[in-house]
């Protein structure tokens, strides 16, 4: 993947990639011979910007706002979400996915978890989340005749800081932008400021944050991405050992052949 990045964006040239990639997805959407799009929003940065592409493009995208339940209806996330959907006029619904996901859990008092590792349960029940709202953008594009847009960059792609099954999309245009050239494509794009000071958070749980998760600042993974070192011998380590855990995430699916 990384061998494919010959290009980076910067302050001098966004307006020029900002309209690439914009003209990029109107392409893919009429070699689809598709009405448009559906894009998940977290109220995240990177959903932000895709959601703004999808304009530049000028391409029908329709926004769906997926909480888990009162507690996330209330989050900042839900707010800043709705900052951008209201600031830009987006056609938008929101869908609790709280009883679809309540009703697929594995619960503590079940048998099958006796003996299981604890985070390894955790991890499973908060990637349900992702799955789920994967699932519902499925449903929703395919009944409005519609491709699902990714939101997945390079720096969650390299080190496998994604969901495997639901994180999935038919188009992604930002699969080749470390985080920094998210941030500078969101300034060109007039994000809020709500949405571009908040710390990236994959919204796996209340109060998550990708870089306390990671163990890593997303400005030493995109150092390293770009000139294959972070500046710290101990994060290239930490960094090369995640690209490698996550091999199997960047692959196809296995096979047997004779």
């Amino acid at each position: 993947m990384i061998k494919d990045k010959n290009f980076v964006i910067t302050k001098q040239n966004v307006e020029s990639y900002a309209q690439k990639i914009a003209n990029w997805i109107r392409g893919e959407v009429e070699k689809a011979n598709s009405k448009g799009l559906v894009l998940g929003m977290s109220g995240g940065i990177d959903c932000a910007v895709v959601a703004r592409l999808c304009q530049l493009a000028d391409v029908p995208v329709h926004l769906i706002v997926m909480p888990y339940g009162r507690t996330e209806e209330n989050s900042e996330a839900m707010t800043r979400a709705l900052d951008l959907i209201h600031t830009f006029s987006f056609d938008y619904h929101v869908h609790d996915i709280k009883p679809s996901i309540d009703s697929s859990t594995i619960h503590e008092d079940s048998p099958l978890l006796v003996g299981c590792n604890l985070s390894n349960i955790s991890l499973a029940r908060a990637n349900l989340r992702p799955r789920e709202r994967t699932k519902y953008s499925y449903q929703f594009a395919q009944i409005h005749d519609r491709l699902v847009i990714g939101t997945t960059n390079l720096s969650e792609y390299m080190l496998g800081y994604f969901t495997k099954w639901g994180d999935m999309a038919d188009i992604n245009p930002v699969l080749l932008l470390t985080k920094t050239e998210i941030y500078i494509l969101a300034d060109f794009l007039q994000i809020p400021v709500s949405i571009i000071s908040a710390k990236p958070s994959a919204d796996l749980w209340i109060g998550q944050t990708d870089e306390e998760e990671l163990g890593l600042t997303y400005a030493e993974i995109d150092n390293y991405i770009l000139t294959s070192t972070s500046g710290s011998s101990e994060s290239d380590k930490l960094i090369e050992n995640k690209i490698l855990s996550s091999q199997h995430k960047r692959e196809k699916t296995p096979f047997f052949v004779e």
